[in-house]
Order: structure tokens, then sequence, then C-alpha cells
């Protein structure tokens, strides 16, 4: 029995844990009188796992309310949990939801009188009156130490039983504490390394890549993941699996949460008859984000980046160091803001664009080692036809015809441009 529940939990957080087998009463009622099996081993195992946490008063009052009602003549009592830091009678307390303060007038642990609480007890605190109805559930702290958001940055982790997608900018139900509300997403994780470690910090200095669609990582080094990697195009925003991701959560309406709080992502407007597993993601809130203008203030710090690319064709060769290229940009296009951006061509030459040509959106670009002397034949065996005049005499249009070496040389141009920027510039490494 050990050896089967040992691989069933291989796979699982519970590998390697303890099994004590134990039997309170062995052989069932026909034998009332045998000894119980294994009870003194498991009380032995759970003592040996059994530790005192280490608890911090300090810091800011962090308190979870789970309760709250009102007694005549005495105040509004809330029961609940302390998070964080300490709470004392006679100290003022901030509740967020309600944007007011309220006096500690008295407490209470295990129905005994107390002055003082901590870090992980439990108790009740009463306040000076206010509507219970008001709260109900929710937070309250010391004031102005926890903050209201409208949005946040989270070390995020896929649920690997949701089947459904998550995309970047969907929608989805976010949980944070006791409060629920839609929040729209948007992924992004590091720029593929050979180290590829996982990193649990945010830091706006670094770039970050944007990503298409939230991995699930545990499919990291298996088959499935090898067939994803060597699927991805080099340009492709969706990326190589990484173990880092993170998200940018902007919520409909402000939700009150410390930092570091756990976030839930789901899909609860799925039908609960199906079977599916409704939570999508989870994640750590490291960045809350408060201020009402982040989309001016905030975000423009933060250098996430989309890989952009583009095609054309080599209409034809100018010289030795210079083709024109056509199909690259659309004829409204401003070329001018492409002028000095790195392209290369299909038959392995690095070039640079030096300028517009004529106004249907054809460039010039300039290679400067020269053409290859196998692409200047390739080029040279490309011809032109002519089309038959259009309507109203119109001018004769020149197309490629595809040569015995398989087609026009093609023109590759890759950049990445950061998504709030506001300039909008393009950069090359």
């Amino acid at each position: 029995m050990k050896k089967k529940l040992n691989a069933t939990l291989s796979k699982t957080k519970f590998a390697g844990c303890p099994i004590v087998p134990v039997a309170a009463n062995p052989g069932g009622t026909e034998l009332s009188d045998a000894e119980p099996i294994g009870i003194q081993p498991l009380i032995d195992m759970l003592c040996s796992k059994t530790y005192l946490p280490s608890r911090e008063p300090s810091g800011p009052l962090t308190f979870a309310v789970d309760h709250c009602f009102s007694i005549r003549g005495q105040g509004t009592i809330m029961t609940g949990t302390i998070l964080s830091g300490s709470i004392a009678i006679n100290d003022t307390v901030e509740i967020p939801s309600m944007k007011v303060t309220k006096k500690v007038k008295s407490m209470q642990m295990f129905k005994q009188p107390i002055e003082k609480a901590s870090q992980g007890d439990r108790v009740g605190i009463c306040v000076t009156q206010f509507d219970p109805k008001l709260l109900e559930r929710g937070l309250v702290c010391s004031p102005s130490s926890v903050p209201t958001i409208i949005a946040g940055i989270i070390k995020v982790k896929r649920i690997s039983h949701f089947k459904g997608s998550i995309t970047s900018k969907s929608k989805f139900h976010m949980t944070i504490g006791h409060e629920t509300v839609m929040g729209k997403l948007q992924v992004f994780g590091l720029p593929s390394t050979e180290k590829n470690e996982e990193c649990n910090m945010f830091n706006f200095e670094q770039d970050y890549v944007y990503l298409d669609e939230l991995i699930d990582l545990t499919k990291i080094g298996t088959e499935e993941a090898d067939k994803h990697n060597k699927a991805v195009p080099q340009s492709s925003n969706t990326g190589l699996l990484s173990k880092s991701q993170w998200a940018l959560i902007e919520f409909e309406k402000p939700v009150t949460c410390p930092e570091n709080s756990l976030v839930i992502g789901s899909r609860l407007d799925t039908d609960i008859h199906l079977n599916k597993c409704r939570i999508a993601f989870h994640g750590k809130l490291l960045v809350p984000i408060s201020d009402k203008a982040y989309t001016e203030t905030i975000l423009p710090k933060l250098k996430l980046y989309k890989i952009k690319s583009r095609e054309g064709v080599v209409e034809r060769m100018s010289d030795d160091y210079s083709v024109i290229c056509r199909s690259l940009f659309k004829k409204e296009t401003n070329v001018q803001n492409f002028v000095g951006l790195k392209v290369k061509l299909s038959t392995g030459e690095a070039g640079m664009i030096e300028g517009g040509f004529g106004q249907s959106g054809k460039v010039k670009i300039r290679i400067p080692s020269g053409l290859a002397k196998e692409t200047v034949q390739l080029l040279s065996l490309t011809t032109k036809k002519k089309s038959g005049k259009g309507k109203g005499g119109a001018s004769p249009t020149q197309e490629l015809v595809p040569n015995e070496h398989g087609g026009p040389v093609k023109v590759f141009l890759h950049f990445k441009r950061y998504i709030y920027d506001t300039a909008k510039k393009m950069i090359q490494t």
C-alpha cells in the first residue's frame, strides 16, 4: 500500500512525504480487544513535524475580519485574525472599505479580556459604534497602511487542470481576500535565456516580452513543451516556455488589499454542472497600483515590448551595394520612421533602410558589404513582365516573375516596440 501511495503522490507536491499506517481497531468489531496499531508512531511523527511559527509584532496592522456584529451599549465587535503587526486598546484603526477610522475600546481572546494582540492571534475587537452590515467581511488596518488599488502586477502561475485559454486582454473574475471583481489580463515574461532560471521579483528596469497567452509551466521539460518551442517562430510574441511569467491586472472596480496578497483568477460564469476546473491561475501581488492616472505615470515605466516583423521583396538591384524593395511597407506608411533600421535578405546579406523610393511605399536598402555574386546572379535572372494598359491609358505596372531558383529575394525586418512607450520607438539589438 505504501508503494502505491508513493507512486500516486510522486508527481504532486506531496512526493516523499512520510506515510504512517494506522488502525484504531484492527480486525473491526469482531476483535474488539485488539490493540490499536500505529497510534504512537503517528503522534511522534506529528510532533516531529510541528513547529512554532515565527511571528513579527512590528509593522502596520492588517486584521482580516470574518464576522461583524453590534452589542447595544458596548459598540461594534469585529472578529478575525491578525495577519501582520499588532494592536492594543486605545489604538486607532482604519476600515478602508468604509473610509473611516475607529478607536479600539476593548479586546477579547478565547472569552478573556486582553490589552494587546499580535500577528497570528485570533481576537474580537470592540470599536466605537457603526453599522455592522457595512462591513460583514473585509480588512481593518493601521491608518493609511493598506492601499485601495485599481491595477497591479502579479507573479502568475497557471492552474494545470484549467483547460481553457488564458490570453492577454481577456477578462477573468479576480479574487483578492474577501473581494471578487472583474479584471483584464496582460501577460508577459522574461526574454528566453539559456539558464531559464525562475525569478520571483519584479523590476521596472528589466525588459519583459509580451506574451499572447499564459503558459502552463508544468510542461517545461516535457515532450509537449519541446514540440511547442520548435513550433514557435523567432519573432513570435508567445515566446519559448519560460519559468517566470507576470501579469498586469486592471480591475473594473477598486480593491482594498495589502502588498503580497494572493490573487486568484477564475471563470466563475462557467456552468457548475460541467466537469471543468473554473480556477484558471493564481499569483502574488508584487506591485499595487492606486494612482488613477497610472496609464500616464506608471505604465510608461513598464518595459514591456512586442516583437514586430515585416517582410518584403527585392524588386531590382540598383547597384552592387543597394537594392529596391517593395511590399515591406504600405503606401500610406511614413517610411522616414524606419530609416536606419537593419534588415536581412533571404540570401543572407545584412542591410539597412536608406530611405523611401517613389510614392508607393518602396524603399532603398543599402548593403554595406555588397551583394554576393550568387545574389547578383539570382537578381539578374529575375525578369519583369509588363501588364496591359489600365483604364484611361494608365501606365503599365511591373511585377516580379519567379525565377528558376525558387522565386524573388525576400527582405526581412525585425524590431521590438515597447507597448507603453508614447513615442512608439522601434528598437533593434
